[in-house]
């Protein structure tokens, strides 16, 4: 074989090895997915984001015949999972799950380990849950009004627990504070489930979270909701008003789950799992699941899930401005 002949062959051998590769790499995504999905929840087990999103996960194993798994990464208000998932390779085998609190994390820390804005990318919010409060179905508040009453005649007396300093439920509770005209006194757990222990064991007052942590121990008669946020009560629980039916001139925080996605995720990836998290809303099951924690079983899109993110982190920095919370 002449050096002509040779070199041609050798790029033919290395344009034929490339385009393999290609089409290897669209294989590869197009298959997506081949191996265990794992998503990431960065709180202890138990609170409203791990419940539904186990649930999510059960629906996207069943729909997809591969895997989805959920491992707690819980820390520094969510951040430890969420850098984890932020670090990770970008090609659809490590997600983040999060709710409101991920749109709070600008407001509450001076310097994040990844770049809240383009480091994670939104794929879908799913399961828009009111926020309750609740106290022990043995508790002397009956009302919202009685728990209000006490907390104006001993200031910082009456306690509530969340998973921690900066989630959504501290700054729902202090707002509720600021719209009561009252202070409460704020008891830190490692996570929400084990804020609902200690109220089902009285070690504290009340509870603001998730309809979607809540319900079990509501239905169970373990807990009583005094109150729920938006315009309008659970069909679920008619008999509960909402915050401004009780008397407070606030309408409180709407909470949704969602799924990010590491930056330079492929997007027919990302598009394959916003259509299968469709999917899994459109079934009865899933909205048997949502409506029974007093929940909306709709989702949002990439596009809208952003504006979303945008809104909520923009009406945070209000309500974090009106506390005495100092950036960590």
């Amino acid at each position: 074989m002449n050096t002509f002949n040779a070199r041609r062959a050798l790029l033919s051998a290395t344009a034929l090895a490339c385009l393999g590769l290609l089409a290897g790499t669209a294989h590869a995504q197009s298959a997506w997915p081949a191996k265990i999905v794992k998503i990431v929840v960065p709180y202890a087990p138990g609170g409203a984001v791990d419940v539904v999103t186990r649930k999510m996960a059960q629906k996207l194993t069943e729909q997809t015949g591969q895997s989805f798994i959920v491992e707690n990464k819980p820390g520094a208000t969510g951040t430890i999972g969420a850098n984890f998932v932020a670090q990770a390779q970008p090609d659809g085998y490590t997600l983040l799950a999060n709710d409101t609190t991920y749109s709070l994390l600008p407001h509450i820390f001076k310097k994040l380990p990844f770049d809240h804005a383009t480091q994670l990318v939104p794929v879908s919010a799913y399961v828009f849950a009111p926020m309750g409060l609740a106290v022990n179905a043995g508790a002397k508040y009956k009302t919202l009004a009685d728990l209000t009453a006490q907390a104006k005649a001993a200031p910082n007396t009456v306690t509530y627990g969340t998973g921690g300093p900066g989630t959504t439920p501290h700054f729902a509770s202090e707002a509720l504070g600021i719209a009561s005209g009252v202070n409460f006194m704020h008891i830190p757990y490692k996570g929400a489930g084990e804020a609902t222990a200690g109220l089902l064991s009285q070690t504290i007052d009340f509870q603001i979270a998730s309809t979607t942590g809540l319900m079990g121990n509501v239905k169970g008669g373990k807990l009583r909701l005094l109150a729920v946020s938006g315009d309008q009560r659970l069909a679920a629980l008619p008999d509960v008003p909402t915050f401004q039916q009780a008397g407070v001139p606030w309408r409180g925080v709407v909470n949704w789950t969602g799924l990010w996605a590491p930056k330079g995720t492929p997007a027919e990836v990302v598009q394959r799992l916003q259509k299968e998290i469709a999917t899994a809303m459109a079934t009865d099951d899933m909205k048997q699941f949502a409506q029974g924690m007093g929940a909306e079983p709709r989702h949002a899109g990439a596009d809208e899930f952003a504006k979303l993110l945008k809104d909520s982190t923009d009406s945070w920095g209000k309500v974090v401005a009106n506390t005495a919370f100092e950036k960590q």
